[in-house]
Parts: structure tokens; C-alpha cells; sequence
């Protein structure tokens, strides 16, 4: 079952266009979006999410046009995006307070749950916790309220690589255990070989490929040089391919 279909998704500013993205996610899969600063992953996300306003395409989730069934579909959304700030001298119990009355499924024992495994303490301030922490709560918030699939931008920046590893593994056991279907962009190459079923890439605000991963990869391994015998790995990939327009 397709979970999250894009179709063509186009967004101009002034020096920079998002060119008919295309992309699909099945039910209980991992999707990593890659590309560097100034891709348009961001953009994709937010066009997405009609945060922004897209300038053609559409966007399916749980098979129902989001622009027309925006306020349903998102009782089923976890999102955390960055650049989104609270309070800061609000507690996170205020916050909450706040957050759980727009959820028709808000779950408590889910979210104390993963305040503790996140080691969250309700009673701080957001002035006092790290951008990491900052982020744990976001998805604390986000998987409070039973989301079938979550979308994420960056959610490891930030992160230890030991906080990064626990969050990796989080969501391979969201994944297996209640199948929900993960759509989430970083810079840490390394972190989807780790987790990802699905890899999309956005270069210059062009779709370069979106397939599974070993298939993904397979289709890159002619930037490999005529002695190298080691299949590149999804860093190696996308180092060569954005330094290739460098090559003088």
C-alpha cells in the first residue's frame, strides 16, 4: 500500500527552482532524502506539507489528496521540521498541554513513555535544553499521538552518535513493530545505510533518483574509477556526484 505519493511537486523562488519532484513511499518502509544544503529538500518537505505555497503537483497521503483533506490527514502526520522554535521560557508540560488538544488520538502512556526514553524532564524550560533535546522533544511530540507516518527534516542533527544510533534503531522498531512508514531528510550519509529501505536524491532542485537502496546504489557505481574493485557506498556516491560539476 502506497503510505505517501508526490507527483510533480514544483516550487520557484527568485534564483532558485524545485522542478517536478516525483517520489512514492509503501506502507512500513524507511525513506532517506538526500542532497546538499541548498537542494531543495527542505523545500520539498514544507511544498509537501502546505507550508509553502507550490507552484504545481500533488501530493497524496493514506490515498487522499492532502490539499483537500489536509485537517484529516494530519491526525495521522508526525512532523517535525527544523527551524521551528517554541516558547522559551515556556516548561515542556505547558507545551504539551497545548499540543494534545489538536490530536483526536492522543496517547499519554505513549508520550511518557518516550519522555523517559528520551530522558526528557517535563518540568524544564525550553531555554534549557540542547538543540539535540530539543529535537528528541519534537518527536516526542510527533509519536504521542499514534502517527502512521512520520516526516522529518533532520531529526538527527544535533544528536551524539550514541543519541544518533538509539534514534536510528527507534525508528527500524517503529518500522517492524507498527509499521509506520518514515520519510525523513539528512546530511548523515552514514546514517542511512544503517536504516534506510528507500533513498531519494534531490540535486539543484531536480529529482536525480528515487528507488530501494541497493538499487539505488547499483546505479551509481559507474563513478567508480577504472582501478577501484569496492562498490561505493551512498557517502562515496553522493561526494562524487556533487563534486563532478567541479572537475576541471
Amino acid at each position: 500500500m502506497i503510505i505517501l505519493k508526490v507527483d510533480n511537486l514544483s516550487k520557484k523562488y527568485p534564483g532558485f527552482l524545485l522542478d517536478d519532484i516525483s517520489f512514492s513511499i509503501s506502507e512500513g518502509k524507511i525513506m532517506g532524502l538526500i542532497g546538499k544544503n541548498g537542494a531543495g529538500k527542505s523545500t520539498t518537505l514544507k511544498g509537501m506539507l502546505n507550508l509553502v505555497n507550490r507552484d504545481g503537483g500533488m501530493v497524496e497521503m493514506f490515498g487522499m489528496d492532502f490539499f483537500k483533506h489536509e485537517e484529516e490527514i494530519k491526525q495521522q502526520l508526525g512532523v517535525v521540521l527544523g527551524g521551528i522554535d517554541f516558547y522559551n521560557h515556556k516548561r515542556l508540560s505547558d507545551i504539551t498541554a497545548v499540543t494534545k488538544r489538536f490530536y483526536n488520538n492522543w496517547d499519554d502512556d505513549a508520550y511518557e513513555n518516550y519522555m523517559d526514553v528520551f530522558s526528557l524532564n517535563p518540568n524544564k524550560k525550553v531555554k534549557e535544553l540542547s538543540s539535540g533535546m530539543k529535537v528528541k522533544y519534537m518527536l516526542t511530540l510527533a509519536l504521542s499521538h499514534n502517527a502512521k507516518l512520520l516526516i522529518l527534516d533532520e531529526p538527527t542533527s544535533g544528536l551524539d552518535p550514541v543519541a544518533r544510533d538509539d534514534l536510528l534503531t527507534l525508528f527500524r522498531q517503529l518500522v517492524e513493530k507498527k509499521n509506520i512508514t518514515v520519510l525523513f531528510s539528512t546530511h548523515i550519509i552514514t546514517d542511512l545505510e544503517k536504516c534506510a529501505d528507500y533513498i531519494t536524491y534531490i540535486k539543484d532542485g531536480k529529482l536525480l533518483k528515487s528507488a530501494e537502496k541497493d538499487e539505488f546504489i547499483d546505479s551509481f557505481q559507474y563513478l567508480r574509477e577504472p582501478d577501484e574493485n569496492t562498490r561505493l557506498s551512498l557517502e562515496d556516491i553522493m561526494i562524487r556526484t556533487e563534486r563532478r560539476e567541479y572537475n576541471v
